[in-house]
């Protein structure tokens, strides 16, 4: 049974906000490192290899996107180029680890 609301209630804020508070950012950052060590990625591409390692459930980029923007923004990661996904046929940022001089 799920919870009623009243109307004007921002749900969806507060359920985003719930799967986002259970998020361990430093072990899903260090994951996606790891898949970027051999190879620049898109999103997607470390989505499905975190998945074949068992580290998330599905293929799915969520799970991977916001982490990578977060790594961008701190200047762990740093995109360097675009291509066309494989799985979505759009065009998107291709990330690598960033290279500290």
């Amino acid at each position: 049974m799920y919870k009623e609301r009243n109307y004007g209630e921002d749900i969806t804020r507060e359920t985003r906000s719930e799967s986002n508070e259970k998020v361990n950012r430093q072990v899903r950052y260090k994951q996606i490192l790891e898949c970027l060590q051999d190879q620049p990625m898109t999103a997607k591409q470390v989505a499905v290899m975190m998945m074949n390692k068992g580290y998330i459930p599905t293929s799915e980029r969520n799970f991977t996107a916001p982490r990578l923007t977060e790594m961008s923004e701190s200047g762990l990661v740093e995109p360097v180029g675009k291509v066309k996904c494989e799985y979505t046929g759009r065009t998107v940022a291709v990330y690598a680890i960033r290279e500290v001089a």
